[in-house]
């Protein structure tokens, strides 16, 4: 695919009341190919006038979205399933580009992404309520699920499509319009799948995209009156501010924040199972995975065995620009993202730990990128941050016990809860420790975790609700209880 014909299609406006915008102040900033350090392209940078401008479009546009009826806002999500798919390779190619992420991730975000659609166009014609008599007799009671009203979407850069589309598709389908604010690392996707959805002939007004270079511009419609619903995927600690300033209009809040997802391999696992997962569990995305395995708790009988297969996994991997084919691995986001990736490596090393893997890069790789080669780090020192930190980048950190209780005690010694994984041949154990460890999400016997099918979600400091499954549509609807006489 040319770079340059293709980039020339992606719209690079601010998405408002069905068509592309520029900036209300005419600012622009970078999108920055993190393979080789130069810029894509420049998008429109959002104001907070045009950010309330788009609740504007979104206010206006509520009424009438909430009364459309189930069955033709879940076609649209149909159609915006089927205008995925039939773009994939573009959708594919972008994410690619902006994020650096190889082609077969990227190839499997879409799919991934496109899902949401597809199952939310189904759940969204099922929303059940309820019709019972009081116990006491003196009243029929009735639930009915009405949609939340607007709200707003805040996305990570790590997922581009995913992360936006499980957002998108249950607010429309429960008939809630909604504003997506998508990172400024990677806007061009989001910017890509309003130009399918309006396609999908979504009616103007009910979907706003405002990409910007400072998120303040469109945080700030937290203090709006009108806005009813902050769902947000990124960092704890910016979620919690977020959380903070919502909670002070009792917004109706979902956050899915960091994790530190425990990777266990017991004694009876089968080595190379559990090896072999590590291909999806950690080195998705380069490790840039908010569910990715961070801590490798290795039963200390295997721990040698695992470590030798864990390494071949983790060698086998070629790095590359993104948008290479062959390569399975690209860059990191950023500078930023380097540093902290290297730093935390760096730490482990000068306090004494081992590297059988890593240590540096092949030769011919682009100037100006921000690779880091894949690392196994053995023989950590308690004290390293890296054992309480969140990697995100291609870093396997190897720790062992030797008790069960003594790995559900290391794997929830952490304040976050998001996702774990667990490696046993004995169903009955995995069970009795998956239930004990303090995770929303619990991967046994498997490296791949998530399923639009299913409730996405963390306890502890790793967020608050869930998306996806047969739950996901319930954060963007409010139930309502009328009482009739008997």
């Amino acid at each position: 695919m040319n770079p340059t014909t293709f980039l020339s299609d992606v719209p690079t406006g601010l998405f408002r009341d069905g068509a592309f915008v520029d900036a209300s102040d005419g600012g622009t900033f970078e999108v920055i190919n993190p393979s080789d350090g130069s810029v894509l392209t420049e998008v429109a940078s959002a104001t907070e006038e045009d950010a309330r401008r788009a609740l504007d479009s979104l206010c206006a546009a509520q009424s009438d979205w909430s009364a459309t009826p189930a069955r033709e806002r879940c076609e649209i999500l149909r159609r915006a399933f089927e205008l995925i798919m039939a773009h994939e390779e573009e959708l594919t190619y972008l994410q690619s580009a902006e994020l650096g992420r190889a082609l077969p991730d990227s190839r499997g975000e879409v799919s991934y992404g496109a899902e949401f659609f597809r199952w939310f166009a189904e759940e969204g014609v099922r929303v059940r309520g309820d019709y019972r008599h009081s116990p006491a007799g003196n009243a029929r009671i009735v639930v009915h699920h009405q949609p939340v009203g607007p709200c707003l979407a805040i996305t990570p850069w790590n997922f581009p499509l995913a992360m936006g589309a499980r957002k998108i598709a249950p607010a429309l389908a429960a008939g809630c319009t909604i504003m997506v604010k998508p990172a400024s690392k990677t806007p061009l996707t989001m910017l890509y799948l309003a130009k399918l959805l309006a396609e999908a002939r979504l009616p103007d007004g009910v979907l706003a995209v405002v990409p910007t270079s400072s998120a303040s511009r469109v945080s700030a419609l937290l203090d709006d009156p009108r806005l009813r619903k902050l769902t947000f995927t990124g960092s704890t600690e910016v979620g919690q501010m977020l959380a903070e300033k919502a909670a002070g209009r009792s917004l109706r809040v979902s956050l899915e924040l960091g994790g530190n997802a425990p990777y266990i391999v017991c004694e009876d696992a089968d080595l190379d199972l559990a090896a072999e997962a590590v291909a999806v569990a950690k080195m998705r995305g380069a490790g840039q995975v908010c569910i990715a395995a961070n801590r490798f708790l290795v039963h200390s009988s295997v721990r040698d065995e695992f470590v030798e297969k864990a390494v071949a996994v983790m060698g086998s991997f070629r790095i590359g620009p993104g948008t290479d084919e062959g390569v399975t691995y690209g860059p990191l986001s950023g500078d930023d993202q380097l540093e902290t990736v290297s730093s935390l490596v760096d730490d482990a090393l000068d306090r004494g730990a081992s590297r059988p893997l890593g240590g540096s890069l092949p030769e011919g790789l682009p100037e100006g990128g921000f690779y880091y080669p894949t690392t196994v780090l053995t023989d950590i020192p308690a004290g390293a941050e890296i054992l309480t930190t969140e990697i995100f980048g291609p870093v396997l950190a190897v720790a062992t016990f030797d008790t069960d209780d003594e790995a559900v005690a290391m794997a929830n010694d952490t304040p976050f809860g998001l996702a774990a994984y667990l490696f046993s041949e004995n169903l009955s154990r995995a069970l009795n420790m998956a239930e004990r460890i303090e995770a929303g999400m619990v991967a046994v016997n498997k490296g791949a975790l998530s399923d639009p099918a299913a409730p996405f979600g963390g306890v502890k400091e790793s967020g608050i609700g869930r998306e996806g499954g047969f739950e996901g549509i319930h954060e963007y609807l409010e139930p309502k209880f009328i009482s009739l006489p008997l």
